[in-house]
């Protein structure tokens, strides 16, 4: 028999050994050679440092990023806090857990029970034997780890509880400041989840050790538990049930927080009867029930057996569902249910005023308007010019014409929807509101797509193109003020400006500028001017552990070893103006729609951000992604929210992006808003003062369309004062749908006028509002927009009496569409492949009436982008369809603006050495025989006669060619005032 201890038998300690060869040394079967093993570990090594360096190389590129734009203290306080409570609540939690299964192991009974239970556990215990202290300290890591990481997530809560400002407001039931709700409520919540997190998982932690070695027995006969599991598992229930205590008392205080649809608020925030009568009191009952139910488990240590704890358990649970749940039933059904209104009227007005407060809407100026007007014809021609600046130029259907004509080449980009600024004409500081859009690059149009081409070459837009917001050239296209390569017009009369656009909407690919490389700058006369970038910006790739990292991150090798990175080559990315705000200001949340500016000569990407809350006492709760939609959303693009629920919003930053240089700057905007003062007292030096904001900057900050957007989706339920008005919900308003796009909620729109109990026109932000179920108009209502005014920020709401009919948007339009004579013209606009394009519908308040203006464009099959062919007015009962804004106004009053009676529409005498214009017989009969033929065709094709389809569709080309005829010698006009 082999000696088993020796190690020199086949089963010895040595192991089995394999031949030996004549004079060769001895191997063990299956171990790989010396050589073999010095592989492995070299290819182990080197794959655990290509993990570590690929982890390390996001923090370390990000690092750089923020190093670049001046905001590593950002940058170091996320990562500093994230860690801190990452190690904090990670520890804690491999602790507690680690130390009830040590105790757990540590008070096992010394011998197990004889049943076939225990008998089964003991091949358990004894293959963990040898490993319990590994065991041990590896279960409770990866739940450390897993906790840490979860808490980490919260590092906004812990910065908030840390620096919270007071609010100097308190809520109506509790009397605590805002504060305790919106900053200290969150934090306790959080650490109160996670002491119920760290108790649960203890508690089964040590159930289960406890269970493995014989403390707690399921099949064996006799005593299932051991005194010393019971002591220990009724500490840790004892200690469960007084954390709901501490749960149930928090409870009370989330009450001023609870959610939830309540007749017209169906965001509804707050206590109503049944939370102040029954719930409340029905928490502080609970919390006291709960107390004691933990004493009596913490008593087991002293008494044994488990009766008193489970009766105070089950009378826990009993009261939770009487006194927490039958009992409030009991109230709202015989108490408030019989009087509903005037039980709930004192708690629906904390909920209105605590929801125009947190909104910054409860100054809101509202005035009746009679929307009739009493004034003379010459009165309302004169008083149009001085009242609105009638904006002919939509920026959401001219960016086509700003494309084709002010492209210049193909990888050129405009945005879908161009944007309304203001700016100076002539010598006397006078301001037009202006069109305007950047011409940046678009790599998916570049004539040879490599990777060259795509982050070396076609590196960036070009220049800044303009146009007036209130005429348009004779033949419709939009008249610019600023053009050309290179730029020419109005806005290089300020000076000359840095053209080049590094940093915009559309350059989310990453650039490497600056080095050996040169760029293709623009395209000039003798065709593409090539340049270097000159700035600092961005990241430098002066080494090649830099580049590596970068090769990774970007998943791109060629950055690693590519022959046109040299000295000077930076590489930028995150480039977009949102993406860079948020980076440095992640407690932000950023507009949908940042606006260029020309600056002290620079290009300045303008950027509103707000500061938000969820924990606003009694505000009403709203979707920022649902409430900011409208029909220009898709083409704008959508809210970058922190919160997409909130119940409070400011404006609290103003934000600029150097198109050229990438440089972010914050500016102080709401100096009175204390979340804003709580984020700055936690990133100190990353918001400037707002007197630090220059003149010429604060002539382009503008009210912010999103904030609007929530403000005036409030405004539907909350403009009444009275809580019976917000009870019966007869008062309620809602925001019409855009009547050029069905399905979509009407945009605001900027324009320059005049409010009745204004002096003077003023840079706006204007909507209108219809009553609920309804297309008559119910207000209009405009905000003053103009940043340099001290009445920024003013709303003035216009409310029409609910007894008279003035007209909607949308019934304006059907006006529009119905009428015959304007029919025919359209049809005869839409001859061809030609289509007919409706811009915005805009609406003035006019000494008492409301004038309504649309222009109408012609997209011409060979043009492909519109034109301005038509004005569309209408006030009163009056309505006009001519080619320029001016002579649609005089048909509309029947009187010009110098007084004059207007000559007979198609009889305008003509200027001297102008041909006679047809007659009006002549044009009419033209357009008569155009109308009835297409009719005739329209008939036809619906009867599947194609024989007097085709006949009446000659008559028709006939006809409009006899109309081109005779309107080829009447002058063109510019469509303007």
């Amino acid at each position: 028999m082999p000696d088993r201890g020796s190690g020199r038998g086949p089963n010895g300690p040595n192991g089995p050994r394999g031949p030996r060869g004549p004079g060769g040394p001895r191997f063990s079967v299956g171990r790989p050679p010396r050589g073999a093993r010095s592989l492995l570990i070299t290819a182990a090594i080197l794959a655990g440092l290509a993990i570590l360096f690929a982890m390390f190389a996001g923090f370390w590129t990000d690092w750089l990023w923020y190093r670049s734009v001046g905001y590593t203290s950002v940058y170091r306080t996320e990562l500093l806090t994230r860690a801190s409570m990452f190690v904090g609540s990670g520890l804690v939690m491999t602790l507690v857990v680690g130390f009830n299964i040590w105790l757990a192991h540590r008070l096992r009974p010394p011998l197990s029970a004889m049943s076939m239970e225990q008998q089964n556990l003991d091949r358990y215990r004894m293959g963990i034997a040898p490993f319990k202290r590994w065991v041990l300290i590896g279960v409770s890591l990866v739940i450390g780890l897993i906790a840490g990481g979860s808490a980490s997530g919260q590092w906004r809560t812990w910065l908030q509880w840390v620096n919270g400002r007071s609010f100097g407001v308190e809520d109506p039931q509790f009397h605590r400041d805002v504060s305790f709700y919106a900053f200290d409520y969150p934090f306790y919540r959080f650490v109160l989840g996670f002491a119920f997190a760290v108790i649960v998982l203890s508690t089964i932690a040590a159930a289960l050790t406890h269970y493995l070695y014989g403390g707690v027995r399921l099949t064996t006969p006799g005593s299932r538990i051991t005194q010393a599991a019971t002591g220990h598992l009724s500490v840790l229930l004892g200690l469960f049930v007084a954390l709901k205590a501490v749960a149930y008392w928090l409870d009370r205080y989330g009450l001023a927080l609870k959610g939830g649809d309540f007749r017209n608020a169906e965001g509804w925030t707050g206590l109503r009867y049944v939370d102040a009568n029954a719930y409340l009191p029905a928490k502080t009952i609970l919390t006291i029930i709960a107390a004691i139910c933990a004493v009596l488990f913490f008593a087991t240590l002293w008494r044994r057996g488990w009766q008193l704890p489970v009766i105070g358990l089950g009378l826990m649970v009993l009261s939770a569902v009487l006194i927490g749940g039958v009992y409030p039933a009991l109230v709202q059904q015989f108490q408030v249910r019989p009087n509903e209104q005037a039980r709930e009227t004192p708690y629906i007005q904390h909920h209105m005023d605590s929801t125009k407060d947190a909104y910054d809407i409860a100054d809101a100026s509202i005035e009746d308007y009679s929307g009739v007007s009493e004034a003379s014809p010459e009165t309302l021609r004169n008083a149009v010019g001085d009242t609105a600046s009638i904006r002919l130029l939509d920026p959401s259907v001219v960016s086509p014409a700003f494309q084709q004509i002010q492209q210049v080449r193909g990888y050129y980009q405009f945005p879908g929807t161009l944007d309304v600024d203001r700016y100076p004409i002539g010598n006397e500081g006078a301001e037009q509101d202006t069109v305007i859009g950047l011409r940046e690059m678009n790599v998916n149009q570049i004539p040879e797509r490599n990777w060259i081409n795509e982050h070396f070459r076609y590196t960036h837009g070009f220049g800044v193109v303009a146009a007036n917001g209130t005429t348009v050239q004779s033949n419709g296209q939009p008249d610019f003020t600023e053009r050309d390569l290179p730029q020419e017009g109005q806005l290089t009369d300020l000076g000359a400006y840095e053209p080049r656009i590094y940093f915009g909407e559309y350059t989310t690919q990453y650039s490497i500028v600056g080095g050996p490389q040169q760029e293709i700058d623009y395209a000039g006369e003798d065709g593409e001017v090539e340049y270097s970038y000159e700035a600092d910006a961005g990241v430098s790739l002066d080494n090649y552990f830099v580049r590596a990292a970068y090769a990774l991150t970007m998943g791109e090798p060629q950055i690693l070893y590519s022959g046109a990175i040299g000295d000077g080559s930076r590489i930028l990315y995150n480039r977009t103006p949102k993406e860079r705000v948020e980076a440095v200001a992640p407690w932000l949340t950023i507009d949908g729609d940042p606006y260029p500016a020309v600056v002290d000569g620079r290009v300045l990407w303008i950027v509103d951000a707000y500061t938000t809350s969820n924990g606003y006492p009694y505000s009403s709760r709203t979707t920022l992604g649902d409430v900011t939609e409208t029909s220009l959303t898709e083409t704008q693009g959508d809210v970058i929210a922190q919160e997409n629920q909130i119940n409070y919003i400011r404006n609290s930053v103003k934000a600029t992006v150097d198109a050229y240089t990438g440089e972010v700057e914050l500016y102080e905007w709401d100096e009175q808003d204390p979340v804003l003062q709580t984020w700055r007292s936690a990133f100190p030096g990353t918001v400037h003062d707002r007197d630090e904001i220059g003149d010429e900057l604060m002539g382009h900050l503008r009210y912010p369309q999103d904030l609007f957007n929530v403000q005036r989706d409030l405004l539907q339920r909350y403009h009444v004062d009275s809580a019976d008005q917000f009870y019966s919900g007869s008062e309620r308003w809602q925001v019409p749908d855009d009547p050029t796009q069905q399905g979509q909620s009407v945009p605001p729109y900027y324009l320059s006028m005049r409010m009745p109990d204004q002096d003077g026109q003023v840079f706006s932000l204007t909507t209108t509002f219809t009553p609920q179920g309804r297309d008559t108009l119910a207000a209009y209502m405009a905000v003053e927009a103009d940043a340099r005014s001290d009445d920024y920020g003013t709303m003035r709401i216009l409310t029409l009496p609910a007894n008279t009919t003035v007209w909607g948007p949308q019934q304006v339009q059907s006006r529009f569409n119905s009428d015959p004579d304007i029919a025919t013209e359209i049809n005869i606009l839409q001859r061809g492949d030609s289509e007919v394009e409706y811009g915005n519908l805009l609406t003035v308040p006019l000494e008492g009436g409301l004038l309504y203006v649309e222009p109408v464009y012609v997209r011409g099959a060979n043009t492909d982008y519109p034109l301005l062919r038509k004005v569309l007015v209408t006030y009163g009962e009056q309505t006009a369809f001519e080619d320029t804004l001016g002579e649609a106004l005089d048909v509309v009053f029947g009187v010009t603006e110098s007084g004059e009676e207007p000559p007979p529409e198609d009889e305008t005498p003509p200027d001297e050495g102008e041909e006679e214009p047809p007659t009006d017989a002549t044009l009419e009969e033209a357009i008569q025989d155009a109308t009835q033929a297409w009719e005739e065709s329209q008939q036809a094709f619906e009867a599947g006669d194609w024989g007097a389809y085709a006949e009446a569709q000659e008559r028709l080309e006939e006809a409009f060619g006899r109309i081109e005829e005779l309107e080829g010698g009447q002058p063109e006009e510019t469509p303007s005032e």
